[in-house]
């Protein structure tokens, strides 16, 4: 069977159903048949990677799970009876376009994967970071893994029953190599040495339970200073968001969200009742370029705002880039910027040059006025 063109570009069809699914649970794709006829052939594709087939004439019934580098082995389940796809154990990788072709008819399906709750950490490089996995101490019948990426990497796990403590600090290319420390009394993991590609999705399953963790490594801080009672505003360096962009404004250490636009729903939301309503009233999206501007700043808007720019939110893309801006809210009777700092003391440098000036004048002159009436009386 023939793979269309179109299939090469995203947009080319409409999305005929979306699906979601709790990461770790299992999600099942619809082919819409009660049955398999004898002269169909049947294609499930995963964006443009072909990872399942039904082939009725030749007797051929296939799933290709070493695709993508393995994300999905073990995973797919293909209904000989019906064509529909199940894929078991989800993980964010799983989330995308899904193509099913029936002989020359074609269906989309857009699966979104999705965690209760993402906690996100931040940290500037070169730091150390924990991620707390929220016990105070292991049980005797504990298994506890983390996993990184979207690949779902084990990088380490502890078996209270085995009595076995690891860390796999040499996969991924060895980028933990040396860094991990495995808390043995409550689990949590400990990344020193941060870099970013550190940055990514942390799993951590303790049993059965899941649990999600974003970590952002910063390697620069932009700062910007505004005098208290006046605007600032953060600029995002985009000209124009795109039509798949998400951008979102987080802020201080708990990347609280506090503003966002998802063009892919055309919606623009300020959350100005987070943090005690601090940022009531005072928040200003910019539709067009995905800046923020904060009015009438006060103290408590000092701090640490995080912008992170996804290609597409509902599919937790890993893809994205972020900066981070530290705000500082001085007060003019105590300080100010470091710019107006800088004039304030060139102008008394050029008050006190000037002052200088007219005293050296003021005694030249009255020197010379003496002089002159020195000579004229002489003269007389």
């Amino acid at each position: 069977m023939t793979l269309p063109a179109a299939f090469a570009h995203e947009g080319a069809f409409g999305v005929d159903e979306v699906k979601r699914v709790k990461g770790g649970d299992s999600v099942s794709l619809n082919s819409g048949l009660t049955e398999v006829k004898d002269d169909d052939e049947i294609q499930w594709r995963f964006e443009n990677t072909l990872i399942a087939e039904i082939n009725v004439t030749a007797d051929r019934f296939t799933v290709y799970e070493d695709v993508l580098d393995g994300r999905f082995r073990d995973r797919l389940k293909l209904d000989n009876q019906t064509g529909s796809l199940t894929v078991t154990h989800t993980t964010t990788e799983h989330a995308g376009y899904y193509y099913l072709q029936i002989n020359s008819e074609i269906k989309r399906f857009d699966l979104i994967v999705y965690y209760d709750k993402v906690t996100s950490v931040s940290v500037i490089e070169g730091d150390s970071v924990s991620l707390n996995s929220g016990l105070t101490e292991m049980k005797d019948d504990d298994v506890i893994q983390w996993r990184f990426g979207y690949k779902n990497t084990l990088i380490a796990e502890i078996n209270v029953t085995a009595d076995r403590i690891t860390v796999y600090d040499d996969g991924l290319n060895g980028r933990f190599r040396d860094r991990l420390k495995l808390d043995n009394q409550t689990g949590s993991l400990t990344v020193t040495h941060t870099t970013a590609e550190h940055t990514g999705y942390y799993y951590l399953q303790i049993n059965s339970e899941r649990k999600r963790f974003y970590l952002r490594v910063y390697d620069e801080v932009k700062s910007v200073s505004v005098k208290e009672g006046d605007s600032v505003s953060i600029n995002s360096g985009l000209t124009e968001v795109k039509d798949d962009d998400v951008i979102q404004w987080r802020f201080g250490d708990e990347i609280t969200l506090i503003a966002e636009i998802n063009k892919r729903t055309d919606i623009i939301t300020v959350y100005e009742d987070v943090l005690d309503g601090r940022f009531r009233d005072r928040l200003k999206l910019d539709k067009q370029t995905g800046s923020l501007t904060v009015t009438h700043t006060t103290t408590e808007h000092a701090g640490y705002y995080h912008l992170m720019m996804f290609s597409d939110l509902l599919r937790f893309s890993e893809s994205f880039s972020s900066n981070v801006f530290r705000v500082s809210v001085y007060d003019s009777v105590h300080c100010c910027g470091p710019t107006e700092a800088v004039i304030r003391l060139v102008l008394s440098a050029l008050v006190g040059v000037a002052t200088v000036s007219i005293v050296v004048y003021d005694i030249r002159s009255r020197r010379a006025e003496r002089d002159q009436a020195h000579i004229h009386t002489s003269g007389t």
